[in-house]
């Protein structure tokens, strides 16, 4: 039997309206091969990349996660893990997380929220730009590929990219946020091109996942109740994922949910996860 493996990408900050406008090929191919659908983050999760991350990856929502702002001070993540750190530690797979934000990755501002992968990239901006963002990203992109690529036993991985929500905030979403994306759009290529490279990729069947977390106002900024900023999306492909589906109706919370079924863990009662496996697959018991 071919074996599962399972890569989430997240990229934060994309605005789903704009994606039609962009030229996004990688994007555009995950969403062929499987759907890209829609995400209202619910009326109670503020709309910033904390709790919204947080979400994503524990599977539970924020009144379980305790995550409220970017400051991740007092939240409830030992309870309720991030999938990375859950599968290493209870279920001895091997894991991943990569990227340059510091409380995902590291012990500041209340973080980690990664808490214990199997393996950590962390690399830092060297300061606060959208054009050091841009090359942090490059460089977090860079070390991932070639972790992914170089056949190491990995079952889940994490990569996050932080320039298209910086470069909003900072200049809004005109042409330099939709060339932000379109930027990120070629390393999510990178990162499927290592995946497809990999020693043993004939036998190993890999479920993507690309997922943002909010959106953004026109001038840029998020954190509020419009529409533009409580859209957000995700778009997979995989094994249990038919080609060409209908975009499902799903939350944030779907994806670590969707995460332990792909590698076929039924998870535990105890861990009263929010989210529920995308449509179409059923999860096997192990």
């Amino acid at each position: 039997m071919a074996t599962p493996r399972v890569l989430v990408v997240g990229i934060d900050g994309v605005r789903p309206d704009l994606l039609p406008l962009l030229d996004t090929p990688h994007l555009d191919r995950l969403a062929q091969a499987g759907f890209l659908a829609p995400v209202h983050v619910d009326d109670g999760t503020p709309t910033m990349s904390g709790p919204c991350w947080a979400t994503i990856v524990t599977g539970v929502g924020v009144a379980k996660h305790g995550v409220w702002g970017n400051n991740l001070t007092g939240n409830r993540l030992g309870v309720f893990p991030d999938f990375t750190t859950r599968l290493a530690a209870d279920h001895g797979l091997r894991t991943f997380a990569a990227g340059g934000w510091e409380p995902l990755f590291l012990a500041r501002q209340g973080g980690p929220l990664f808490a214990a992968p199997g393996r950590l990239a962390y690399i830092a901006p060297r300061e606060d730009t959208p054009q050091a963002w841009e090359e942090c990203d490059r460089s977090v992109t860079a070390e991932a590929a070639r972790v992914l690529g170089s056949g190491e036993d990995l079952d889940a991985s994490f990569v996050y990219l932080g320039a298209v929500d910086e470069t909003a905030h900072f200049l809004g979403c005109g042409p330099e946020y939709r060339r932000a994306i379109e930027t990120a759009d070629g390393l999510l290529g990178q990162l499927l091109t290592a995946v497809r490279g990999r020693p043993d990729a004939r036998t190993e069947e890999w479920t993507v996942i690309a997922v943002t977390d909010h959106g953004h106002r026109e001038e840029g900024g998020h954190g509020g109740r419009s529409p533009l900023e409580r859209t957000a999306w995700i778009a997979a492909s995989g094994p249990a994922i038919p080609a060409g589906a209908a975009a499902p109706e799903l939350r944030h919370a779907d994806v670590a949910a969707h995460v332990y079924a792909a590698l076929g863990i039924t998870p535990d009662p105890h861990w009263t996860l929010d989210g529920r496996p995308f449509p179409a697959l059923t999860p096997q018991t192990v």
